[in-house]
């Protein structure tokens, strides 16, 4: 009768402690970015002239469409731009 109710006694408080240490550790997964979301802050080079009406840039060597965020700035071939969006296929470049 004793070792049940030492196997008891032991056995609640061990989940009364690991149990608070397993749901923080639950709760607090790393956020892992894929797929477009990933792309958003990564640096491209601009392989076509790129303005608010279109343009080529490679981005994570791949070639895409590309658009400025502002309508009126202009990106000439080679210079490097960062993506802010990705609006369907079409990169939005600053």
């Amino acid at each position: 009768m004793t070792q049940f109710v030492v196997f008891a006694v032991v056995s609640v408080a061990l989940i009364a402690v690991v149990r608070p240490i397993a749901n923080r550790q639950r709760t607090r997964r790393p956020t892992l970015q894929s797929g477009v979301e990933a792309l958003k802050g990564r640096q491209a080079v601009v392989l076509e002239r790129v303005d608010g009406h279109g343009g080529r840039i490679k981005l994570a060597g791949e070639i895409w469409s590309a658009r400025a965020l502002d309508g009126d700035h202009a990106y000439e071939v080679g210079q490097q731009v960062d993506v802010v969006d990705i609006d369907g296929a079409t990169a939005v470049v600053m």
